[in-house]
This record gives structure tokens, C-alpha cells and sequence, in this order.
């Protein structure tokens, strides 16, 4: 079998058979329309079971419209979302956050590692306070977990800043595209990074762990939750997020959640990372080849600097990857090399050891 090569995003990986075999069951026959099914209720059901808490759930189809539509409920169009400056929500959605709240801005903070510090979150929300109607007021916070970083907050972290945020009364909402495999490394109860800490909206990703397009919103039940509640069922009509078959959105997420399958297939993946990194470390002690690890790696995206000259070849073999600028303040660990570059190697519950052997016999 010839190895896959394709170390892109985990959005390259095919769907998992699980979520195939669950959309053709559901296909058998007729049922009510617009999230009325017996799918779409058991999903709920299944979710406030998994997390221990009262909640909604709006299935959504894409991490982008679900993060946007979350946001448009939790902010006012003359308001604003402040998040990491690394945030998917920042630099990957096209402007829908700000286009789906009707003009909300967003404000980020700058970070080394993509997790937001509880002290620089406290400046920036007594400096927009003390702005005034000079300023949007904040009134979200938006973190990412894992971070796109490859990072990842512990409970403690997380639950600094849920308690800040609220404290200056933000609603918290959680980006979740890669949350298995942020709950893999920190070996936990999904719970425990969510619903018991305060968590108010969330993204809970399955589109990177083996599903076709489900990225349910789920929002817990709670006296801050009850406006965005009461309107997120129009406003994912108005967004168009709303299927009218959308047993189709619920299945795939039913079969993600049978038997943890999205926390499964999220480990795999953190592993072969963990295979990619052990790799390299045996190679760069025996070898001239040489690389620095901007972030911990511990999720199942791998960056790392190392000389433009390396990452053109292993292009020219047909390996497949995103590159970055170095950012300025990883400079000056990196002195040494002439020409350095950053790449970012993503796996999947797809990926395979042979594909992993192959990449490092190229590096």
C-alpha cells in the first residue's frame, strides 16, 4: 500500500465507516423535517447524558458556521468577542463571526502559544471598559480547545478564565474543532473542561475526527444562556444553518459519540504525532539534520522550524504540509539556522505508522 502523503489538516482524511453506515440507516425512511426527528431528540438526549448538564443542541454542518452562528447569539451587533490572536474565528473564517453578529468586532490578544493568560485577559477587559462608548463593549470570550497551535488548556487554565470572563460578564464560548484530542492529552472527562467549569456555548468539533459535516452547537441552560437560547433557532434559520433533513446532521454526530468513537479516533491521531516527534528527536541526535519545536506538542499537530532547503524537499517528494513565517519571537532561538521556515504536519484518525516511517525517511 503506498503511504499516504498528505499531512495537511486532518480535513484531508476520508469519513469514517461509522458515520457512512449511520447516514445510510437513516435513509431507509420518511421522518419529520427541520430537526424534528427521533434522531435529532435522541442527540440531545445523549449530549446532556455525556456532559451532565441541562442544554440545547443545534447541529450544525461546518466548525465555521457553527463558531459564527454561537457567536451571533451571544453578542450584539455593537459588541464585541475578544479571543486569542492565533483563533480560528481571527484569521480562518472569512469574516462570517463578524458578518453572521451583523458587524460585532473582534479583539484578540497575543499569546506565544495560543492560550490566552488570565492576567493579559483582565488588561484588556478594564482597558475597554474604561473606554467607554469609545470602544465596543466585550461581551464574549472565545478560546480554542485544543488551540490552533497545537496547544492545549488544562482544566485550571480553563477554568481562570471562565471564572474572569464571567466575573466581568462575558458569556465563554468554546471552539471544539479539535477538542478529543485536547480531552486525549489531558487523558479527562470531556466534561470537566465544558460543562463543569462554565462553559457557556460550544463548539463540539467532529468534522476533524471522522465525520462527514457535524459540528453540533451545544449551549448550556443557565440565567446568562437564556437570550441566545431563545434566539438561536431563528438565527440558524435566518443563516441558513438549519437542514431541512437534518436527521443527516444528527446521525453522523449519534455515530461519533457511540462507543466514544470521536475520542478514539482523536487518540490515534495525537499518537502518531507523538510517533512523528519520537522520530525526529532519534534523527536529529544522529544525523546533521536539525529542527526547534516553536509549541509543546502533545494534540496531533506537529510545528516546527527547520531550514526552507529541508521543507522544498520534502515537497519535491510529494509530502504535503502548510508553511509560516517564522514569528519574531522564536528569532532568537534559532540563530543558527541560515534560512529557517516553519511547517505544520497534521495526522488523522486515518494516518497510519507506514505513512508516518515514510515522512521521516524523507526528512
Amino acid at each position: 500500500m503506498t503511504a499516504c502523503k498528505n499531512f495537511l489538516s486532518d480535513n484531508t482524511a476520508p469519513i469514517d465507516k461509522a458515520v457512512l453506515e449511520a447516514l445510510l440507516q437513516a435513509n431507509e425512511n420518511h421522518t419529520l423535517p427541520y430537526g424534528q426527528d427521533k434522531f435529532s431528540a435522541e442527540l440531545e438526549t445523549v449530549f446532556a447524558q455525556k456532559l451532565g448538564a441541562k442544554l440545547k443542541v443545534f447541529p450544525v454542518a461546518t466548525g465555521t458556521g457553527a463558531n459564527a452562528l454561537a457567536l451571533s447569539a451571544l453578542v450584539s451587533p455593537w459588541g464585541a468577542v475578544i479571543c486569542d490572536k492565533a483563533g480560528h474565528i481571527e484569521n480562518d473564517e472569512g469574516g462570517a463571526p463578524e458578518f453572521y453578529t451583523g458587524g460585532a468586532k473582534i479583539m484578540t490578544i497575543q499569546s506565544k502559544d495560543g492560550k490566552i493568560l488570565p492576567k493579559k485577559l483582565k488588561e484588556a477587559l478594564l482597558y475597554n471598559q474604561n473606554k467607554g462608548v469609545l470602544a465596543p463593549p466585550i461581551q464574549a470570550l472565545s478560546l480554542s480547545q485544543s488551540t490552533e497551535c497545537g496547544t492545549f488548556y488544562c482544566k485550571a487554565e480553563l477554568k481562570a478564565l471562565v471564572d474572569l470572563a464571567h466575573e466581568f460578564g462575558l458569556l465563554v464560548h468554546l471552539d471544539g474543532a479539535r477538542l478529543g484530542n485536547a480531552v486525549a492529552a489531558l487523558e479527562c472527562d470531556v466534561k470537566e473542561i465544558t460543562s463543569e467549569i462554565g462553559i457557556d456555548a460550544l463548539v463540539f468539533g467532529m468534522g476533524k475526527a471522522g465525520a462527514m459535516a457535524a459540528e453540533p452547537l451545544v449551549i448550556f441552560e443557565n440565567e446568562r444562556t437564556k437570550p441566545a437560547l431563545k434566539a438561536l433557532s431563528h438565527l440558524r434559520k435566518r443563516a441558513g444553518q438549519t437542514w431541512s433533513k437534518g436527521r443527516f446532521l444528527s446521525v453522523q454526530a449519534l455515530a461519533m459519540l457511540a462507543e466514544d468513537r470521536w475520542l478514539k479516533n482523536s487518540r490515534h491521531a495525537n499518537a502518531m504525532i507523538a510517533h512523528l516527534l519520537e522520530g525526529l528527536t532519534a534523527k536529529q541526535k544522529t544525523s546533521s539534520f536539525e529542527f526547534y519545536l516553536p509549541y509543546e506538542t502533545k494534540t496531533n499537530e506537529l510545528f516546527l522550524i527547520t531550514e526552507t532547503a529541508l521543507l522544498d524537499h520534502l515537497e519535491k517528494e510529494d509530502f504535503a504540509f502548510y508553511r509560516f513565517p517564522v514569528e519574531e519571537i522564536f528569532k532568537d532561538e534559532i540563530t543558527h539556522f541560515k534560512n529557517p521556515q516553519m511547517a505544520r504536519f497534521v495526522t488523522s484518525f486515518y494516518t497510519k505508522k507506514e505513512d508516518i516511517e515514510a515522512l521521516l525517511k524523507a526528512f
